[in-house]
């Protein structure tokens, strides 16, 4: 198997796929592994650009996938650091929910469910509300 390096992929079937891959020229045909394949979509908005990234293959809980070099129609090495970074970021969050799942362990974050009670949020919107009449 060769080096490995970053990659963005574009397919015959026009998926766009970014992943970590090696080539394998063992066998002849040369084959290319790619280790935890996503789709990622660079979303412009008002406040600049955003990256979105979901898993290529949703189902299976493999993180190796084979395509052989006739269902691609180029692919290009990636060296741009924040795209690198989002996609090992994603990919340690991913593999630490699945684990987390499977112990059937569950972490809290500031991410999920409410940070307060509904209580507390009213009296928080009520403060401000007053904050702001009186201003």
């Amino acid at each position: 198997m060769g080096d490995e390096f970053y990659s963005s992929i574009k397919l015959i079937s026009g998926e766009e796929i970014f992943s970590l891959i090696s080539i394998d020229e063992n066998d002849g045909d040369p084959i290319i592994i790619l280790q935890n394949p996503v789709v990622i979509k660079i979303i412009m908005s008002q406040t600049g650009q955003m990256v979105k990234i979901k898993p290529w293959m949703e189902i299976p809980s493999d993180d190796f996938f084979i395509i052989k070099l006739d269902k691609i129609i180029t692919m290009t090495e990636v060296n741009d650091d924040v795209i690198i970074n989002c996609y090992n970021s994603y990919i340690e969050d991913d593999e630490d929910m699945i684990s987390d799942m499977m112990s059937g362990k569950v972490k809290l974050s500031d991410k999920m469910g409410y940070l307060s009670s509904v209580d507390e949020a009213r009296k928080k919107l009520e403060d401000i509300f007053k904050d702001h009449k009186e201003s």
